[in-house]
């Protein structure tokens, strides 16, 4: 049998009696050796062209070791060091699904070090403008899995290697639920970020790539909407470290034909409530609305529960559905090694168009886990570029955006955090600490790095100093950044998704880039001697003058204490004192320079300009999704000018600051805490 699709009528708990579609293939009716499109109305390409024979397509393959019962499924593989050219692409019904319940099934085959990948995405094709991935599925070469929405985790587990198994994703898109099946064992539930589906991209990501697919079917339960119905679809938090406070958000959804006006909303985190009045919103049917909890919470050892509650919807009391008043979150944070932090070193270049990822995850990291992740952004082959440190970090990695946390073996940029949460619970063998003195007239930086032994070791224990940069900008094409997620057809990327290919220079600010590693990427040899006994006491001094290019208000300086096996077993960091006067003159000393400062930001940040020249002015604040948060028109401007930003009302996480000077566009990046 080629495919079923049939309706037929379901009762669901907290559903009316409606039709339900079924879909499902397996392939026994193609020819093998042919191209699935050409043969299929259902199946299609990434452009959405119907019926496309070429290499976008996927093969129909015929061996009896590559199927699951019957004589037939597809197999993808790559040509391509990035991945592709096959994109094949499956619509789930004829419209995009974002109420409901739905299920999709298919049957994977990955071979031992082999690769696969497939995603949902929110619209339906063709995928031509920008498009939105519901959530990405990555089976890796060494037997892991992990799913992740809108470039954040939220499963990681295995999947069988070398044989056949049942992959299975259930969503209750009305009360946001979602969860993975493996063999019938349910491998974990989250809430998505992108609360909706259209249909599923299978893709061979990497040169690795080499899978099969088999049996796939999906089904979907539509859900009638009650006169009145509110409902609790998601409460956000994010995880990280205990003692780090975090600030939770509920989405509140309107699943009723009859607009929200007001509504009671209870917040409880790890048992402390906090109840808010909504009132004077107008939430049409479907939409949403968001909720930010009135104050931080202090993670704490162990699972901490979030949840959220809506009643008295429009002053009316019970809604006309119980079941999706309430939503519950519950993370386990990490609990660090005392005076740890961890090191990555990013592979990077102003040449590698997919390297805006790398940045965009160095960012997500040096935010999230502020205190404990020193980022360094060691570039290759571009006007950045610190040959000494790219010659050492370059011959490690297989390709460009890579990453090393502590020197582990190379992984891609969006992969850290596992590597980070691992190495930052084990205990240093020393704590490092960094003192400086810089000279306004000289320039000239002494940085004292002082090494205070935890355990006794013996072994080449070493140590380096590196100075990176933040907003290092410049004004011609060598500063340009390739861009291969402009337009939004590789999906979301932190901004970059809307801007060009390349990012001009006027437009590119670099963060953690790596200026200078003292004395080389390995260290001084024997540093600390033979041995060491607790408590020892090393200083160690490194002398710089800062070139005129750089930026003494934007540079960072981080120790790094190396171990005999060459990992990076602790870190420091620090930046040149506020109290060493680098003054804002210098911070902003060139014409209609912008600066934002302080930058973490807690309730309050400013903008600093210095117009030549009267100047329309306009500042736009977008979050991480895109979202607009803040806009203000200024009019014409001229001379030294602050303008304040209120940001106590933002949520933790990073924000595009967009400053438009009679139509030239500066973006910098601001950090709430």
């Amino acid at each position: 049998m080629k495919k079923l699709i049939t309706l037929t009528l379901a009762l669901v708990a907290g559903f009316t009696i409606t039709k339900a579609q079924t879909f499902s293939d397996d392939f026994e009716t193609y020819t093998v050796g042919s191209k699935l499109g050409p043969q299929s109305a259902d199946w299609t390409v990434w452009s959405g062209a119907t019926g496309e024979n070429g290499t976008t397509d996927p093969d129909v393959a015929n061996t009896d070791n590559h199927t699951t019962g019957g004589a037939k499924s597809i197999y993808f593989s790559s040509t391509s060091a990035t991945g592709g050219p096959v994109d094949c692409v499956l619509p789930f019904g004829g419209s995009v699904l974002n109420t409901g319940q739905f299920s999709f099934t298919a049957w994977f085959k990955v071979p031992s070090t082999k690769t696969a990948y497939f995603n949902f995405q929110g619209t339906l094709p063709p995928y031509t403008g920008v498009t939105m991935y519901t959530l990405d599925c990555w089976l890796n070469a060494d037997g892991s899995l992990l799913i992740a929405n809108s470039g954040t985790p939220v499963i990681t587990t295995t999947h069988p290697v070398g044989s056949w198994f049942e992959l299975t994703i259930n969503a209750n898109l009305n009360t946001n639920s979602w969860d993975l099946v493996i063999d019938g064992i349910t491998m974990g539930t989250w809430a998505n970020a992108i609360n909706q589906v259209g249909g599923i991209d299978i893709y061979p990501a990497d040169a690795n790539a080499s899978f099969w697919v088999d049996d796939v079917s999906y089904n979907i339960v539509p859900y009638t909407l009650l006169p009145l119905n509110g409902a609790v679809t998601n409460v956000s938090v994010t995880n990280g470290l205990v003692t780090q406070q975090r600030t939770a958000t509920a989405i509140v959804r309107n699943l009723g034909t009859t607009a929200i006006t007001s509504f009671d909303l209870n917040m409880v985190a790890n048992g402390t409530p906090s109840n808010q009045s909504v009132t004077g919103v107008n939430i049409a049917s479907l939409a949403t609305y968001t909720v930010t909890a009135t104050a931080p919470s202090t993670l704490i050892a162990g699972v901490n529960t979030f949840s959220a509650t809506i009643s008295n919807v429009n002053g009316l009391g019970a809604d006309g559905d119980a079941n999706d008043d309430t939503k519950t979150f519950t993370i386990t944070p990490v609990q660090a090694a005392t005076g740890k932090v961890v090191v990555a070193e990013e592979a990077t270049g102003c040449w590698c168009q997919w390297c805006p990822r790398g940045a965009v995850y160095m960012e997500s990291m040096a935010t999230k886990y502020d205190g404990y992740f020193a980022g360094i952004a060691v570039h290759n082959n571009d006007v950045i570029t610190d040959s000494a440190y790219n010659a050492f970090i370059a011959p490690q990695v297989p390709g460009f955006p890579s990453a090393l946390v502590d020197r582990l073996p190379a992984l891609d940029p969006s992969a850290m955090e596992p590597d980070f949460l691992t190495r930052v619970q084990i205990a240093p063998k020393a704590f490092i600490t960094n003192s400086e003195t810089y000279n306004i007239g000289t320039r000239a930086l002494d940085v004292t790095i002082t090494t205070t032994f935890q355990q006794a070791v013996s072994g080449d224990y070493r140590l380096a100093c590196v100075l990176t940069e933040d907003d290092v900008h410049g004004t011609t094409s060598a500063y340009n950044q390739s861009n291969a997620y402009a337009g939004g057809g590789s999906g979301v990327m932190g901004g970059f998704e809307t801007l060009p290919n390349p990012v001009p220079a006027a437009q590119m600010y670099y963060d953690h880039v790596a200026r200078t590693i003292s004395p080389d990427p390995t260290g001084i040899p024997n540093n600390y001697g033979a041995s060491t006994t607790v408590g020892q006491v090393f200083t160690n001094t490194f002398n710089y003058v800062l070139p005129a290019a750089w930026n003494p208000a934007k540079i960072h300086i981080i120790g790094l204490f190396i171990d005999p096996t060459g990992l990076i077993d602790n870190a420091s960091t620090s930046m040149i004192s506020e109290a060493q006067q680098i003054g804002i003159a210098e911070m902003a000393g060139n014409n209609n320079e912008v600066t934002l400062y302080p930058n973490p930001s807690g309730n309050n940040s400013t903008i600093y300009l210095n117009l030549q020249k009267e100047a329309s002015v306009q500042v736009a604040i977008y979050n991480v999704t895109g979202e607009l948060v803040a806009k203000k028109e200024y009019g014409k401007l001229t001379g030294g000018m602050i303008l304040p930003i209120e940001s106590s009302q933002f949520s933790s996480g990073l924000y595009f600051v967009n400053v438009t000077i009679d139509g030239k566009l500066t973006t910098k990046k601001l950090v709430k805490q």
